[in-house]
C-alpha cells in the first residue's frame, strides 16, 4: 500500500508538473515582458475556476455523506437496547470433554461456576444464558401457541430462544411488564414455564391476556410451557433491527443442556477489572474449561455499530481533505487573480473605489465559484447518498438539517478563503502600482 501510494503521488506530480512546463516552453518572452502583470488567457481562467468549482462540489458531497452518517450514528446509540449495559461484564464458557456428554454434569458445572462467581468481591449479580445480545449469537426456534394452532409447524412464529439461569432478567435489568420472572423453583421436574417479550405478546395476542397461555418451542409434539410473564423488548442482532420475538426458559427445563453458555456479571464498580477474578472463580470449579470472548456489555453495544463507525471515519477523513483542498484552491485562484489584476485594482482605487468596494469585488468572484460548486454538489449529494442509504438509521438521506449545516460550513470556509486575497487587494497602493506599470 505504501509503494502504491508513493507511485501514484509521483505520477500525479510529474503529470501535473509537465503541463505548465510545456506551456512555458511555448511562451514568447518578449510578449511576456511587455504584458507584465496583466491577465493571462481566458482558457487558464476557465480551467482554474472549473477546478475550484469541482473541489467545492466534491467537498460538499463528502461532507453531506459524513454528516448523514454522523447523525445516523447518534440516533443509533440513542436507541433503547432493552437492558442496562453499564457495569456489566460478559464472557463465554465452553465446556469440553467426554464427561460433559451427560446433561446432568453440564448443568451441575454451570450451577457451581455461577455460585463461585457470585462470591467474588464486587459482584452484585450473575447469571448465564445460551445466547448473549449483540454478540453475534443466534438461536431461533418456531414457537407454537396452543390457543391459536396452525396446520403446519413452519407457519409457527419464529423467536429467539433464551435458555437462562434464574436471575438473568434481573442481572440484565430487563424490565418486567406483567406477571412474574423465572426463579429457583422453575427447575427440572417442576411445571415448565416461559417468558415472552412485549412485542411478541402484542403481535400474537392482540387484546387478549397472554398470561397462562401454553406454548411449545420447537417440535409441535414437544413439552408445553405456560407463559408466566411478559418482559421488555431487547436487541439481539443489531441496534438498527426491529425488536425480535423472544422466549425465555430456565436452562434446567430445556430439553438438553447447552454446552456453550455466556456469563453475565453485574459489577459494583468497573466491570472490566473483575475479569481476572471471575475467570479464576470459574477455573476453581474446573480449570480445563476454556473461557473466551471476554468483554463488557458496553463494548459489545459499541462494536455492534463498528461498521457504521468505520465508514463514518473514512468519509470524515476524505471530507476534511476535500474541504481543505477546496478552500486552498479558492484561495490560490483568487490570489492569482489579484496578482494578475494589480494594475486594474490600482486604477480602480485611483478613480475613487473604496477598500470596501475592492474587497466586495474579490469576495464576489470567489463566492460565485463557491455557489456554483455548492449547486452542483447538492445534486451530486442527492445521488451519492443513495449509495449509503442502507447505512442510515432514523434519518432520511435528504435530511435538511445535514444539508443546511454542510452548506453553512462550506460558505464560511469560502468566505475565509476569499477574505485574505480580498484584504490584500484592498491594500494595493494605486500610486506605486501605476508608477510600476
Amino acid at each position: 500500500m505504501f509503494g502504491f501510494g508513493l507511485l501514484i503521488t509521483t505520477l500525479i506530480g510529474v503529470a501535473f508538473g509537465l503541463i505548465p512546463a510545456f506551456q512555458a516552453t511555448r511562451s514568447d518572452p518578449h510578449r511576456d515582458l511587455q504584458h507584465g502583470s496583466r491577465t493571462t488567457g481566458g482558457a487558464h481562467r476557465r480551467t482554474s475556476s472549473a477546478l475550484v468549482v469541482a473541489e467545492v462540489a466534491l467537498a460538499l458531497v463528502l461532507l453531506v455523506s459524513s454528516g448523514l452518517l454522523l447523525r445516523s450514528l447518534q440516533r443509533l446509540f440513542a436507541v433503547e437496547v432493552g437492558f442496562d449495559s453499564s457495569h456489566l461484564l460478559t464472557m463465554q464458557i465452553q465446556t469440553s470433554g467426554h464427561r460433559f456428554q451427560d446433561d446432568s454434569t453440564t448443568f451441575q458445572f454451570f450451577a457451581r461456576a455461577l455460585e463461585a462467581v457470585r462470591q467474588v468481591p464486587g459482584v452484585t449479580a450473575a447469571a448465564v444464558t445460551n445466547q448473549l445480545p449483540l454478540s453475534g449469537d443466534f438461536d431461533s426456534y418456531g414457537v407454537h401457541f396452543e390457543s391459536s394452532p396452525t396446520q403446519r409447524a413452519d407457519e409457527d412464529h419464529s423467536a429467539f430462544r433464551y435458555g437462562v439461569s434464574p436471575g438473568y432478567i434481573e442481572t440484565m435489568r430487563i424490565p418486567l411488564r406483567r406477571g412474574r420472572l423465572l426463579n429457583e423453583h422453575d427447575r427440572a421436574g417442576a411445571p415448565r414455564v416461559a417468558l415472552i417479550n412485549e412485542s411478541f405478546a402484542k403481535r400474537s395476542f392482540p387484546g387478549i391476556d397472554p398470561l397462562g397461555q401454553r406454548l411449545r418451542i420447537g417440535p409441535m409434539d414437544g413439552p408445553p410451557y405456560t407463559m408466566v410473564g411478559i418482559v421488555g423488548d431487547g436487541k439481539q442482532l443489531s441496534l438498527a433491527g426491529t425488536p425480535a420475538d423472544a422466549v425465555y426458559t430456565t436452562t434446567s427445563q430445556w430439553r438438553f443442556a447447552d454446552n456453550v453458555m455466556s456469563l453475565v456479571v453485574r459489577a459494583r464498580g468497573d466491570a472490566a477489572a473483575l475479569a481476572p477474578a471471575v475467570r479464576q472463580a470459574i477455573w476453581s470449579i474446573d480449570k480445563d474449561q476454556p473461557i473466551v470472548r471476554v468483554a463488557t456489555m458496553d463494548d459489545l453495544v459499541a462494536a455492534s455499530a463498528a461498521e457504521r463507525r468505520f465508514v463514518l471515519l473514512v468519509f470524515e477523513a476524505f471530507a476534511l481533505v476535500a474541504l481543505v483542498l477546496a478552500a486552498a484552491g479558492m484561495y490560490g485562484v483568487l490570489s492569482g487573480r489579484v496578482a494578475e489584476r494589480t494594475r486594474e485594482i490600482g486604477v480602480r482605487s485611483a478613480l475613487g473605489a473604496s477598500r470596501r468596494n475592492i474587497v466586495a469585488l474579490v469576495v464576489r468572484q470567489g463566492m460565485v465559484l463557491a455557489g456554483l460548486g455548492i449547486a452542483i454538489g447538492l445534486a451530486g449529494s442527492a445521488a451519492a447518498s443513495q449509495a449509503i442509504a442502507a447505512m442510515l438509521f432514523g434519518i432520511s438521506r435528504l435530511d435538511p438539517i445535514t444539508y443546511a449545516a454542510v452548506i453553512a460550513l462550506l460558505t464560511v470556509g469560502a468566505v475565509i478563503a476569499c477574505w485574505i486575497p480580498a484584504w490584500r487587494a484592498a491594500r494595493v497602493d494605486p500610486a506605486i502600482t501605476l508608477k510600476a506599470e
